[in-house]
């Protein structure tokens, strides 16, 4: 099922299909790691949405951080003989993924997030798809509860 916070839960795939055309997506982490390394989490109606040449498909710099800290701290395996920075962003490259910046604009929203999610990374994203009006592609059930679109099959 897709999830929408502004435009509610889907009834079926064509109906989902209607509530995204044309959108700016931006990746959750564990989205974007699914993705480069084919894992079966990232359903095949994810990733046909991820594929669908209408949609701009987004990594933000928040991601990158996130993951190359969690490979330093000994949490995400990555075989890459370029090191974690650089495999991300080869690999954002590669699958034809923009890059977005996080900025001012987008901080400014923090102070007035509710204190759902404790996690500091998703925060800053949640702050960007805000900012940027863009929907946010994550399973994970705590940022669904914000108020910002946010996408999932």
């Amino acid at each position: 099922m897709v999830r929408s916070q502004t435009d509610g839960p889907a009834a079926s795939g064509l109906e989902a299909r209607t509530q995204v055309s044309s959108v700016k997506l931006l990746l959750d982490t564990c989205v974007f790691l699914w993705l480069i390394w084919d894992e079966p989490e990232l359903t095949p109606a994810m990733r046909a949405l991820l594929a669908d040449p209408e949609h701009e498909v987004f990594l933000s710099a928040v991601s990158v951080w996130e993951a190359t800290h969690k490979h330093a701290l000994g949490k995400l395996t990555v075989f890459a003989p370029e090191g974690a920075w650089a495999h991300f962003v080869r690999q954002r490259a590669v699958h034809e993924i923009r890059p977005l910046s996080f900025d001012e604009a987008d901080a400014r929203h923090l102070p007035a997030l509710p204190p759902i999610h404790r996690d500091s990374f998703d925060r800053l994203l949640i702050c960007q798809a805000i900012e940027q009006g863009m929907a946010l592609i994550t399973p994970d059930a705590m940022i669904q509860r914000y108020p910002i679109r946010t996408l999932w099959d």
